[in-house]
């Protein structure tokens, strides 16, 4: 298989690079991490210019028709950069809500706003007893007439805090755990009833939790699909975390190598220590292992065939959190004590990737229901 980029896609790249090389110092990152929304506004009308925010939608909906592989390409540069915007929350998630999920009507109406950057979105799925169970959902959806009442609690929604609509799951019917009965929902944010707490996640992320309290929604705000549409959408997303965690490794890697060759012990540089060398040879080892998962998932991100897919999506978590905790990890331990400052881009770098990790799923939790699924996976 061909995985050379084409014109396109290395312009693409090359377009982001420079953006990200101007606007995302890691001095600017601190600063935009400080505002009140926590990102920079700025940047993400830099984004919306570039036609990064309308990438994955279809042209006849306003947006460019791009698929995973361009996806992939954008999420490796912002994790290189470690960008705070809300691009996961509001194009991976809520454009693949949209584009799966949504009546035409409502792509048309929607869609050229996303992709202005004018419009935010965010998933809110995790409930306080829930952990990484998409099917585990005590918030409520009761029939109000044509339309719908919503009520419960959703813990650390990404980007929750700024998003101008929120895509809920709540039961309509069965018991809390079931897969059926559940339905997707678009929520204003501002909407009576809904109540938001915004905080900053380890990360340097924003998320809320929120509340829903009789909250009432019209009947064109159930999205179809319902607990099927939100896994799809969330095999969606870890295919592009899975890239987002390879620019975070490379860049670590990088920001490592560089210290190895300066810091200096014993009159020589650190880097000539051959155990240090060893360290540094797997770091790299690691990162390709990772790339070419990243790889697969973009491939398998729209395979139609719900099992199969998901069964390769959970050899990717378990790979790529493999490789990126040891690479985080390395990152820290050959910087030494200044590699846990704030100050310097080295801890930031193994934060994010232990975030991303948890993001529907940790190693653990993919293994197990590997497991119960009765799949095969062999650790490298």
């Amino acid at each position: 298989m061909d995985f050379d980029l084409s014109e396109d896609q290395r312009l693409l790249q090359d377009s982001l690079a420079k953006l990200l090389k101007d606007k995302y110092g890691f001095e600017q990152r601190k600063g935009y991490i400080k505002s009140e929304t926590g990102w920079s506004r700025e940047v993400w009308a830099a984004y919306a210019e570039l036609g990064l925010l309308g990438m994955p939608f279809a042209e006849e909906d306003g947006g460019l028709g791009y698929g995973t592989v361009e996806t992939m390409i954008v999420m490796e540069q912002m994790g290189r950069s470690l960008t705070l915007e809300p691009f996961v929350s509001t194009v991976v998630m809520g454009g693949g809500f949209l584009r799966h999920g949504a009546t035409a009507e409502q792509r048309a109406a929607m869609v050229p706003q996303i992709a202005e950057g004018k419009l935010l979105l965010a998933f809110a799925h995790t409930e306080p007893q829930s952990r990484f169970d998409l099917n585990d959902v005590a918030t409520t959806a009761k029939k109000d007439g044509a339309g719908w009442v919503i009520d419960g609690r959703k813990g650390v929604v990404v980007h929750g805090d700024t998003a101008d609509q929120l895509i809920v799951t709540a039961r309509i019917s069965g018991g809390r755990r079931d897969r059926d009965g559940i339905g997707v929902f678009l929520v204003p944010a501002t909407a009576q009833g809904v109540t938001r707490r915004g905080f900053g996640t380890s990360d340097g992320q924003r998320a809320a939790d929120i509340t829903f309290d009789n909250v009432k929604v019209g009947a064109e705000a159930e999205l179809k699909g319902g607990l099927a549409l939100a896994e799809q959408v969330a095999d969606e997303t870890i295919a592009a975390l899975a890239a987002e965690a390879v620019g975070c490794m490379e860049a670590a890697k990088d920001l490592t190598v560089d210290y190895l060759k300066t810091r200096k012990q014993f009159g020589r540089p650190i880097g000539s220590f051959q155990s240090l060398q060893h360290r540094a040879a797997e770091m790299m080892v690691c990162l390709e292992q990772a790339r070419s998962m990243a790889m697969l998932a973009a491939m398998m991100a729209g395979e139609t065939d719900a099992a199969e897919r998901r069964r390769q999506m959970r050899a990717v978590k378990i790979e790529v959190g493999r490789n990126a905790r040891f690479v985080g990890q390395q990152t820290v331990q050959m910087h030494g004590g200044i590699a846990m400052t704030m100050e310097y881009a080295g801890g930031h770098y193994l934060k994010r990737l232990t975030v991303i990790e948890n993001m529907f799923g940790d190693m653990d939790h993919h293994l197990a229901a590997l497991s119960e699924e009765g799949g095969v996976f062999l650790a490298a």
